[in-house]
């Protein structure tokens, strides 16, 4: 009878029984009934799987929120922030730099700046700037400052570290040498030259910047 259900046997282990038959080809019916019912069975545990690892992952992303990823970020900010604010502050370490602007207003006008980016003190500071000839061979003029010292992190600048010179066209080429001295951290005395020549534009901004020093690696 077609309505009529199929009885399996099953075994102690729970393993389902084969009649001789069955196999034989007397009944090729139950045979397929046993395939169909074990595919049955690894569909539910493939399913089942699945449920199991959807429920791990949903456990995962409450765990781990939006909110926890950004302050990781934040810490991560803050701990690169430290590293190099040990660095700029902390770790002994000479720079120092020269800002000289030239300007043309009715003659030639030239104002510098000392910066010490450093992070110790340097002390018997010079500078000198001359307004010279193209060549060299002839100083116009000449200003100069001196001073004690200047603490890590700051800047040097006033009248002293202008001058305007009159008398000489500007349609012509002139010489610019900055001259710079001082004592660094480990008191050694350093000194550093630069010459830049002038006259081709009306406004010209130089930066300068003295051999750095990392104490104790140099």
């Amino acid at each position: 009878m077609n309505g009529e259900r199929k009885h399996i046997p099953v075994g102690e282990d729970g393993e389902m029984l084969v009649h001789e038959d069955d196999i034989s080809g007397g009944n090729p019916a139950g045979l397929l009934d046993l395939a169909a019912l074990d595919a049955s069975q690894n569909m539910a545990e493939t399913m089942e799987d699945v449920r199991r690892a959807k429920e791990a992952v949903d456990s995962l992303g409450q765990k781990i929120s939006s909110r926890q990823v950004a302050l990781a970020g934040i810490v991560l900010l803050m701990f690169i922030g430290v590293l190099l604010s040990g660095w700029y502050w902390v770790l002994p370490r000479d720079s120092v730099d020269v800002e000289t602007q030239y300007m043309q207003r009715g003659g030639h006008l030239l104002m510098s700046e000392i910066h010490n980016t450093g992070s110790r003190e340097i002390t018997d500071v010079v500078v000198q700037v001359h307004f010279q000839s193209v060549n060299g061979s002839e100083i116009y003029q000449t200003m100069r400052i001196e001073v004690d010292s200047i603490d890590a992190h700051s800047s040097i600048a006033g009248d002293d570290l202008e001058m305007i010179v009159v008398g000489y066209t500007v349609w012509d080429q002139y010489l610019i040498t900055i001259e710079l001295e001082w004592t660094d951290y480990n008191n050694v005395e350093q000194r550093q030259t630069w010459d830049h020549e002038v006259g081709y534009w009306a406004t010209e901004f130089f930066m300068d910047k003295a051999d750095r020093t990392i104490w104790p690696a140099n």
